[in-house]
């Protein structure tokens, strides 16, 4: 999940004039919307560096427990999914918004 950091890091988000500042620089002027999308990408992120941790803990022989082990991984895939699964609603409202004939 390494790969999303760097995406999240570049996404830009336009204030309200227009202009788009990187996401790290918009502070409280963020739109609802790219607030929410920021916070759902940092969610699973979060959930799979839990699980990573979860996971490298348990193979060193540390105190992790099997099932702790097991039930990290099964919330970070379940996050992924939702999140492709709201992804896809997205794609979807919109491409349904580009049909319509005005």
């Amino acid at each position: 999940m390494d790969a999303i950091r760097p995406i999240l890091d570049r996404i830009q988000l336009p204030d309200t004039i227009g202009a788009a500042k990187p996401a790290s620089e918009a502070g409280n002027e963020e739109s609802a919307f790219g607030g929410i999308l920021k916070q759902a990408i940092q969610q699973v992120t979060g959930a799979a560096q839990q699980a990573d941790e979860s996971l490298n803990s348990f193979l060193r022989g540390e105190s992790e427990e099997v099932h702790k082990v097991a039930l990290d991984a099964q919330r970070a895939e379940i996050s992924m999914e939702m999140f492709l699964q709201m992804r896809n609603k997205v794609v979807q409202a919109y491409q349904e918004v580009m049909r319509m004939q005005l």
